[in-house]
Formats: structure tokens, sequence, C-alpha cells
């Protein structure tokens, strides 16, 4: 395995929502990309279901790719900002993440081309990332799609946790499902009618003007609850 990989940090304030929003602001400026972090970004996420138009404003979510190891062990341990989240919150989930493939664009960058590698059988679950920015003519068709895949998804065989995060509310949206084995991604991405359905719109309608999919290994799963 090439050293680069994945991590996504989830994070829960319970009622102490208001300081990790008021911090989205501010994002940029408190998680650079520096000592071996090549790609940070944090993110807010959906409430309900998980892919919602509500958001839910007590989950938060920082999603960093590494050039290896012990740059990422070194800024978990000393980053003041990321241990502020620590701090402040009321549990983690920190998910380790190696690339299988990954195809399209974030911001106009690959972030996991550089750690992709070639899936060996295994034991380990599969993470799929997918991100967009959506077309402001194609946000209330895309929206009225949304329940639908939720549905879908929540019902899918396989699938243990799915979670929708974002950088910009309604219109960059992404989603993390985790999954058994890849078999039951199969199923859904390609024989699932409301997912194929979806798809079929989106390319015939151009609803995005950016996207990506992306699988991964799941090298490590954490929870954390911590006593306030």
């Amino acid at each position: 395995m090439k050293d680069s990989f994945t991590t996504l940090t989830l994070f829960s304030f319970g009622k102490n929502w208001y300081w990790p929003l008021k911090q989205m602001a501010y994002a940029k400026k408190n998680f650079k990309q520096e000592n071996g972090l090549e790609f940070v970004r944090v993110m807010g996420t959906g409430g309900g279901s998980g892919f919602s138009l509500k958001p839910d404003f007590s989950t938060y979510a920082i999603l960093c790719v590494w050039k290896n190891r012990n740059s990422s062990n070194i800024f978990f341990k000393n980053h003041f900002m990321f241990n502020e989240y620590l701090k402040k919150s009321i549990s983690t989930r920190h998910i380790e993440l190696k690339a299988i493939k990954s195809h399209g664009l974030w911001d106009g960058l690959e972030p996991f081309k550089n750690q992709e590698i070639i899936e060996k059988k295994s034991t380990y679950p599969i993470a799929v990332i997918t991100r967009a920015t959506l077309n402001w003519k194609m946000l209330i068709q895309f929206w009225k799609s949304v329940p639908k895949i939720s549905k879908a998804i929540k019902n899918a065989r396989g699938v243990s946790f799915f979670k929708g995060i974002g950088e910009l509310p309604f219109i960059q949206q992404a989603t993390i499902s985790i999954w058994k084995n890849n078999d039951y991604i199969n199923n859904f991405a390609y024989k699932n009618i409301d997912h194929t359905s979806v798809i079929k719109k989106t390319r015939k309608n151009k609803w995005y003007k950016e996207d990506l999919f992306s699988r991964f290994l799941v090298i490590s799963d954490l929870s954390n609850k911590f006593s306030k």
C-alpha cells in the first residue's frame, strides 16, 4: 500500500451547536494544507435519515488526505483547532480510509488519486464518498429526488452507516456511506431502481457542475464518547 491515506472525523456537539457552526466561517484559516496535510475540508451534515434538506447543526465532519501516517499523528496530537473540536464535542467517530478507486473532481482537484490501490479479497468494509457541486437551475429537481434516494439507501442490504455532508448548504453536497463489501454497493448502485433512475436524470439533465465518486477500504473505525 502507498503511504498516503484519508481520514474522516465526525464530531457531535449536542446542545453546544453554535460554536462549531460559527467555526465554519473560519474553516480555511483554521485548517491549512501543510506539513503532510494534502487536502482538507470542514463540513456540516444532514439531518433526518442522513441525506436531507434539514441540516444537523449538532454534527460536523473534517475530511483530510495525508501524505503519510506520521504527518497525521503529529496533526491529531498537536493541532490546536482540531483539539478544540475534540474538547468541545460530546462524541467523535474517526474513520481511516484507503482509496480503491476515484473518478471526478472536488474543486478541480483529484484528492484521492495518489493513494489508489488495487483491492484484494479482504475483511475490510467498504466506504463510498460522493461529492457534487449543483447547477443552480437544477436545485429543485435534485432536492425533489433526495427523499427517494434516502429511503432506498436506508432499506439497502449491507449498508451500516450513511450521512450527508457538505461545505455549502443546498449547493455543494457530499455523502459518506459504509458497506459490508463491494457486492452490496454494486447491487445498490446498478440494480436499485430508484438509484439508477436518479443517476440517469443527473446525466441527462446535467444537474452537476462537478462531481466525484470514490470507494475506499475502511482501515479503522473508532468511536469515542466524552463525559462533560
